[in-house]
This record gives C-alpha cells, sequence and structure tokens, in this order.
C-alpha cells in the first residue's frame, strides 16, 4: 500500500483566475485550461513560491492523498474534494508540515493570509463563463473619471449582457479577453477587474455591471478597454471570487482602505447600503489614497454620499505646496474611530489597491490596536478566521 502523501491544490471556488501563481511558479508545475487552474503533483517540490503572490488564498490548499489526484481530476472540479481518512497521514505528513509552516506564515503576511468570506455573505456564482466558453457583453458606455489634466486616464467601463445572466455580488471579479496573441504566439489571457456596480446592476434591476480601469502604458488589456467605444463587443470571464465579499447583517460596519482604482469593489459596497439602508444601520468609513483630486475616481459622486452612511478620508500624497499624506498617516490620525472599529465584533475590514500599500497600512494598524491594548497578529488572525479581515492587493 502506498505511503500517503501530501498534495498541493488549488480551490476552484476561491480562484480567481489571475494566473499569477501559474507566472510566479519557477518549475512549470502550475497550468490551466478553459475552466480551472491546477497542480502538477509530479513536478511540484513545495517550493512555496506562488503562496505569496496569490491575491486571495485559494493557492495555498493541501490534501493528505493515498493517490494524487490527476490532471483531469483538477480540471473537472468545481470544489476541491473533503480529505479523505486515511491510515498513517499524520505520521506521513508530520516532516513535511514543520519544514513549511514558517514559509507558509511568511507567505500569508504579504498575502493578506487566508481569507474566508462574511458569515453573512451570500453565495456567490463562479465561473459561470470559461476560456473556452466566454459571454459576450456590449459596452453601454466608456467615461473618463479623472481630469484630462490628470497624470492618470481612469475610465468608467458599463457592460450590458443582453440578458445572458451574469449575477455578481460586490467584491467579485471578471476578466476581460483582449483579442490578438501575445509575443508566445497563444491568445491573451483575460485580464481581472473589480466590477465597481452593485448585485442589481450599475442600473437597479438591469442586470449590467460597471468597471474601474486604469490606462497602463503598455498595457494591452487595460488600453484595449479604455479605448472601447459604445456599442463594441467583449468577451468575458467569470465572476471570481469567493471571500472579499460583502456582509448581508445590515448592521455590520465596513472599515474600507483603498488607492486607486482599489476604489472599485468599495463603490459598489457604497451603493449597496445606499440602496438597501434601514434606520439603525451599520456605518461604513472609507481611507481613500490618490495623488490629488483630479486623479481620484469618483471624487464627486463619493462626495455627495452622506455621512450617515459613509464617512469619508480622502487622501492626497501630490499636492503642491502640501505635505505628502498616504492612507496609513491618516489611519494614525483617525487612530481613536480605527480603534473603536477594531474593537467592534461587526466590524469588517477591507484592504484594495496597489501591494506596496500593505505595509504602510500594516504598521498602522499594528500602532493603533497595542496603542489600546489589542496585540495586532492575534486580532488580525481572529478577524480573518471570523470572514472579518480581506486583503486584495495586485
Amino acid at each position: 500500500m502506498n505511503e500517503p502523501v501530501k498534495q498541493h491544490l488549488i480551490d476552484p471556488e476561491v480562484c480567481i483566475r489571475c494566473y499569477t501563481c501559474e507566472q510566479a511558479c519557477p518549475i512549470g508545475a502550475i497550468e490551466h485550461d478553459g475552466t480551472n487552474v491546477v497542480v502538477k503533483a509530479e513536478a511540484c517540490n513545495f517550493c512555496m513560491s506562488c503562496i505569496p503572490v496569490c491575491p486571495t488564498g485559494s493557492i495555498d490548499e493541501w490534501r493528505v492523498v493515498a493517490t494524487p489526484y490527476t490532471l483531469a481530476e483538477q480540471y473537472g472540479w468545481s470544489e476541491l474534494p473533503a480529505q479523505a481518512a486515511l491510515n498513517g497521514a499524520g505520521a506521513a505528513t508530520e516532516a513535511f508540515d514543520e519544514g513549511v509552516a514558517a514559509l507558509l506564515a511568511q507567505a500569508h503576511e504579504g498575502a493578506g493570509g487566508k481569507s474566508k468570506p462574511p458569515a453573512s455573505a451570500s453565495k456567490p456564482s463562479i465561473n459561470l463563463y470559461t476560456l473556452t466558453k466566454p459571454v459576450e457583453a456590449t459596452v453601454q458606455g466608456n467615461y473618463r473619471l479623472t481630469a484630462e489634466s490628470a497624470d492618470s486616464d481612469i475610465r468608467h467601463i458599463i457592460l450590458d449582457f443582453g440578458g445572458q445572466p451574469f449575477p455578481a455580488l460586490e467584491g467579485q471579479s471578471l476578466g476581460i479577453m483582449p483579442p490578438g496573441n501575445g509575443k508566445d504566439g497563444k491568445p491573451h489571457l483575460p485580464r481581472l477587474y473589480s466590477i465597481s456596480s452593485p448585485r442589481d446592476g450599475e442600473r437597479p434591476n438591469f442586470g449590467n455591471v460597471s468597471l474601474t480601469v486604469k490606462r497602463e502604458p503598455g498595457g494591452v488589456c487595460s488600453n484595449y478597454v479604455c479605448d472601447l467605444n459604445k456599442g463594441d463587443k467583449v468577451q468575458i470571464t467569470g465572476p471570481f471570487g469567493a471571500t472579499f465579499l460583502m456582509p448581508n447583517d445590515p448592521k455590520s460596519r465596513l472599515l474600507m482602505i483603498c488607492t486607486g482604482t482599489g476604489a472599485a469593489p468599495f463603490r459598489a459596497f457604497t451603493m449597496r447600503r445606499q440602496r438597501t439602508a434601514s434606520p439603525g444601520g451599520g456605518d461604513m468609513a472609507l481611507f481613500f489614497g490618490a495623488r490629488a483630486p483630479d486623479s481620484l475616481p469618483y471624487f464627486g459622486p463619493l462626495n455627495k454620499v452622506p455621512s450617515r452612511i459613509l464617512r469619508k478620508h480622502m487622501v492626497f500624497s501630490r499636492i503642491p505646496g502640501a505635505p505628502k499624506e498616504h492612507v496609513q498617516d491618516r489611519l494614525l490620525v483617525e487612530a481613536e474611530e480605527i480603534a473603536e472599529m477594531l474593537g467592534d465584533s461587526s466590524t469588517h475590514i477591507y484592504i484594495c489597491g496597489l501591494r506596496g500599500m500593505e505595509e504602510g497600512v500594516e504598521k498602522a494598524f499594528i500602532s493603533i490596536s497595542e496603542s489600546v491594548g489589542l496585540p495586532w497578529t492575534t486580532l488580525r488572525n481572529a478577524l480573518r478566521e471570523e470572514g472579518r479581515y480581506h486583503v486584495e492587493t495586485y
């Protein structure tokens, strides 16, 4: 009888098909088809290079097996199989667990850890449309959000699915397939974008969705999307994401921290609250960083959201004659507000934007929480375990 072994797997429900793990794997042990991203058991050497780059934690899944799952089996999964009971499994994997525990802990620090969805969140639909079977959407509008004088071109794109179902929750993403092939002669992989409209659509009950897209110099997909015209057809995959979701509990409180286009899911959260707000509902606080007001998307509309629904902290780092300020600096300024929220079991924390913001935000949380006697690492891990701490950076 074969000795049980530990196999590295990917959770297809949580994976957002960004393919970053595949690109990070130094030995080609990760691959994908039109549906799933999978790990080749015979090639994986547990180097952990894929762990820190995964934005969702879907890459950090393991099963003790008598015989490794084949690629064909993994490609057919819509969810991970449960761990089977195996004699001798504990002894077979004890050395493995001890050897990689430190690496996993270090990786989680950078990737926001292995998230869980809020307990009250709706069950998301995942991967309804794939690389081999995308859905076609029609562009309803393409609007520039930043001033012409701004140093960034950020667009608000509205897509209609023509009656095809695309059930997306706040916090989920979709993939856009740019036309043409890459330098390797293969079709371009989808680029993932967070959906910036609530579950009932950009226009209520019309089933359309909106995206917030920044034009990147040389970016194949971002330039394609930013140049789309009304009436253009687009190939879409998704929806993706099963953890960075909004709680349905109306009394939940949301602490949202973002930079630039990381505001997309928080626009969806805010619109959902505005449409469903009830007396006595939970509050929301938004810390939103940008270079200047003219490069901050949704600046005008956000300022019109009543403060009873959303407390807004707009933070700018490149205003002439003013000192630089980043979101972590404002968190420290508002330490009393943050500490009060951290101590409330109704609070959910969401961080979205450039990966470079994580370290500063983490240090701010350490300072604020420990100033009131709450060890941050212990608190953060408890929040994560309860589905109340979420990081999605890129």
